[in-house]
């Protein structure tokens, strides 16, 4: 009995060896069966051109502030304009009490009339003396007093006539006139107040909204990273002979009037570490008020032959560089260490690895490897003409990315 247990259990083994080893022959045939190439996306590379737009904050100004002051000594009598309204220049605003200005000037129309009655008699008997002293009538001594007293009566005529314009120019002061078109804010006084030419407070401030200027800044930094790239070529200078300003209003509205950068300030101011840009912009229905907070975008350089990457195809190594895969002509993969620049959008600019007609998978990656085989779908490649470089720093300084 006990030999024919043991030959059982031999037997069951065998059994259960036969049965696994079937099995594995059925399943290599799967396991060695060759693998097709994988379907990934790709994009095949062109130049373009690219327009650097920076966008920096900025705040907006009058184009021209003037504080109405009065330059004579009176009670006002009376103000005679609206507040907030268009004034234009030359326009009565405020009329200070003439009485005392408008005597002195009729006095010194009078003297004026003295004088030149004066030297009027004295201008004829000097000629008489002159003819008279011809003829020995009278002693040349007594011609040259004639003639000096002559000459002194002209001086006191021109004295006069001064003395007559100067108290006309003060009556003129008496009319407080808008010295430039604009819109004039609200009256610091009012009628019946005592004003001197010598007061520190205005009287009220005109101040020209059409044109406005914007004034923006920029960080020292990327100033000099803008001519870095200028100075090696990788950027071009705009063709334009001002550069163009695009203003974006606190709601994010595009404004309908474009402005042109006017000049950049020379000096760093050494609290931000940023430069002011003054930008000039049509303002004709006044939508723009001085001391808004705006965004503006300026063109700031051209790259011609740019070429920009989907920012999914790039990844990087364990030393940190920026790679791509591409699909070379025999539809392998081929790894590639590329330089990069700036992220514009959903872009890369790259500045060295790439050149125009090569193709750069964009979907897939995470199934292949270098020197894979792999079938291709061509994508259609993201153009960017313009590129926005968004400010990291919201409030006060702009830089570029």
């Amino acid at each position: 009995m006990l030999k024919l247990h043991n030959k059982n259990r031999l037997l069951l083994m065998f059994l259960i060896s036969g049965l696994f080893l079937g099995g594995c022959e059925q399943q290599a045939p799967k396991a060695m069966a060759p693998r097709g190439p994988v379907e990934v996306d790709f994009v095949t590379l062109k130049t373009q051109q690219v327009d650097l737009i920076s966008e920096l904050p900025g705040r907006t100004a009058a184009y021209r502030v003037a504080e109405v002051r009065p330059q004579v000594n009176g009670i006002v009598q009376k103000r005679l304009f609206t507040e907030g309204s268009e004034v234009k220049a030359g326009e009565l605003l405020y009329q200070i009490d003439p009485a005392v200005y408008k005597a002195n000037y009729d006095s010194a129309k009078a003297a004026l009339a003295k004088a030149r009655a004066v030297e009027h008699s004295a201008r004829l008997k000097a000629e008489s003396y002159k003819n008279l002293v011809r003829t020995k009538a009278v002693s040349e001594l007594d011609q040259v007093d004639k003639e000096a007293i002559w000459q002194q009566a002209v001086a006191d005529v021109a004295s006069a006539e001064a003395a007559l314009n100067s108290a006309k120019i003060s009556l003129d002061y008496t009319r407080v006139v808008a010295p430039i078109t604009g819109r004039i804010g609200s009256s610091m006084i009012s009628e019946g107040a005592l004003v001197t030419a010598q007061q520190s407070t205005a009287l009220a401030i005109i101040q020209q909204l059409d044109p406005l200027y914007v004034d923006v800044t920029q960080s020292s930094t990327e100033l000099l990273h803008l001519k870095k790239d200028l100075a090696s070529g990788l950027l071009n200078e705009s063709g334009e002979m001002k550069s163009e300003v695009t203003i974006l209003l606190e709601d994010g509205s595009e404004y309908n009037k474009t402005g042109y950068l006017e000049f950049s300030d020379v000096t760093v101011n050494q609290s931000t570490g940023s430069v002011t840009l003054r930008a000039l912009v049509e303002n004709p229905d006044e939508d723009l008020l001085p001391g808004m907070f705006v965004r503006t975008r300026l063109t700031r350089g051209v790259q011609k032959d740019a070429i920009l990457v989907p920012a999914e195809s790039v990844s990087r190594n364990i030393k940190g560089e920026a790679v791509v895969m591409l699909m070379n002509d025999t539809s392998t993969v081929e790894s590639r260490v590329i330089h990069t620049g700036r992220n514009i959008g959903e872009n890369v600019l790259v500045t060295d690895g790439l050149v125009a007609g090569e193709h750069v998978i964009v979907a897939g990656l995470q199934k292949i490897k270098h020197g894979a085989l792999v079938k291709g779908v061509e994508q259609q490649n993201a153009k960017s003409d313009k590129v926005v470089l968004h400010s990291k720093k919201a409030a006060t300084v702009a830089l570029m990315e």
